[in-house]
């Protein structure tokens, strides 16, 4: 189990006295009719609790001489659990999130607390997680900070977020583990999809293998939508229609994650449906591998996603010049267009700035490519690196990737 309360302690030590934080699990929402999406917890609130349930709240509050956690549940409905089952026990919820039963109350008391919280305790900031992509996307963090702001003007709400990741990008020997594992069955998938493809078959049929094997090992949910790129749509970065046809000659690129217990694995391989990279594919490939092992080479403490990116496209772009491809390192950027690593952890593209250094227990992705669409040829390959005290671990590096190595897979049938 995750040592959830050792990760509270660490929040709760960077807020100030005289503070509050809250954070939402999350709901699922509606899909059509009274048909709902399947529910996932919001990653901070599971981060912080280890607990899988909807419409939940984790509220620590810190004053000058003590720090209070608690937790407010779903009340179990009777009649309603003969159709869904019973909700989440107090004493469920406590064995996982390590908050003791008598700190543990139900929803119908959230809002009295809150209050009466802020009034007799003299909070004056309150810490919600407001970081969101999406501009126009109004989430239960921004209406509470809106309700709180009108009836209680004096309290300042902060943005939480900056100090989540900070503890987040480090992982954990159990987040390792996590990651590591949802790797291995991501592995046997990509595997799967290998040993079964053969030119004509659809992308959605090489999926199909790869959800097999996850759902083999019990996995119910995908790290993110699976990329099975054919042809010419392996040069189009996010393509995930996973509709077209395969011909012979075709590359094709997989970009898949499975996860386990809510950590991500993320890779990348790209194969021959035919079972031989053409001379072409193998240069364009080789650039491409040669490169990713020029990156995970040179990783360690210290750098910056942003300088292993530049590492990434000096060596791309001496190899594209070299076989003409290109003429100056500007022109590298119609075939290379992303940049080659993230971060890793509870969410595909975790939390955390691109511009901090590297720090040992750090997990990020090494993922350079090549998109020629003139040519329908698109190479991408990925792997995990675990950011060591010297350098880094690849979590992946059981996952076929040389030449050799993938022109072989089909052999051992």
């Amino acid at each position: 189990m995750a040592d959830v309360k050792s990760r509270r302690e660490k929040i709760s030590s960077s807020l100030e006295e005289g503070s509050m934080l809250i954070l939402y699990s999350g709901k699922s929402p509606v899909k059509s009719a009274d048909e709902t999406y399947s529910f996932t917890p919001d990653r901070n609130f599971y981060y912080f609790t280890d607990l899988d349930i909807e419409n939940a709240y984790l509220v620590i509050h810190k004053t000058e001489s003590k720090t209070v956690e608690k937790l407010f549940i779903e009340r179990n409905d009777p009649k309603l659990a003969r159709w869904v089952g019973e909700k989440p026990s107090k004493e469920h919820c406590s064995k996982f999130s390590k908050i003791q039963e008598e700190d543990i109350s139900f929803l119908d008391e959230l809002n009295g607390y809150i209050g009466d919280t802020l009034s007799r305790f003299n909070i004056k900031s309150l810490y919600l997680y407001l970081k969101s992509p999406h501009w126009e996307n109004l989430t239960k963090e921004k209406l509470i900070a809106q309700e709180i702001q009108r009836l209680f003007p004096y309290v300042s709400v902060k943005d939480v977020s900056a100090k989540i990741a900070e503890l987040r990008t480090i992982k954990d020997e159990e987040e390792i583990n996590n990651i590591k594992k949802a790797i291995e069955i991501t592995r046997e998938g990509i595997l799967n999809i290998i040993k079964n493809s053969k030119p004509g078959m659809y992308e959605y049929e090489l999926e199909a293998y790869f959800d097999f094997s996850l759902r083999k090992s019990g996995v119910k949910d995908l790290a993110f939508k699976p990329i099975v790129a054919s042809g010419p749509n392996s040069t189009i970065l996010h393509y995930s229609a996973n509709e077209r046809k395969t011909q012979e000659g075709d590359l094709v690129l997989l970009d898949l994650g499975a996860q386990y217990n809510y950590y991500s694995g993320d890779i990348s391989r790209t194969f021959p449906i035919t079972r031989q990279f053409s001379p072409r594919q193998a240069e364009i490939y080789q650039i491409v591998l040669n490169t990713q092992k020029e990156v995970q080479s040179q990783v360690k403490p210290g750098l910056t996603l942003f300088e292993l990116n530049e590492i990434a496209k000096k060596s791309l772009a001496e190899s594209c010049k070299k076989i003409g491809l290109i003429k100056t390192d500007e022109e590298l950027s119609k075939y290379y267009f992303h940049s080659v690593s993230h971060f890793l952890g509870l969410d595909t593209h975790d939390v955390g700035d691109k511009n901090i250094p590297l720090k040992p227990g750090m997990v990020i992705t090494n993922e350079p490519g090549l998109y020629i669409e003139e040519e329908g040829i698109g190479v991408r390959i990925e792997d995990d690196l675990l950011i060591t005290e010297n350098g880094c671990e690849n979590l992946s590096r059981e996952i076929p990737k040389e030449i050799e190595e993938i022109e072989c897979i089909w052999s051992v049938l």
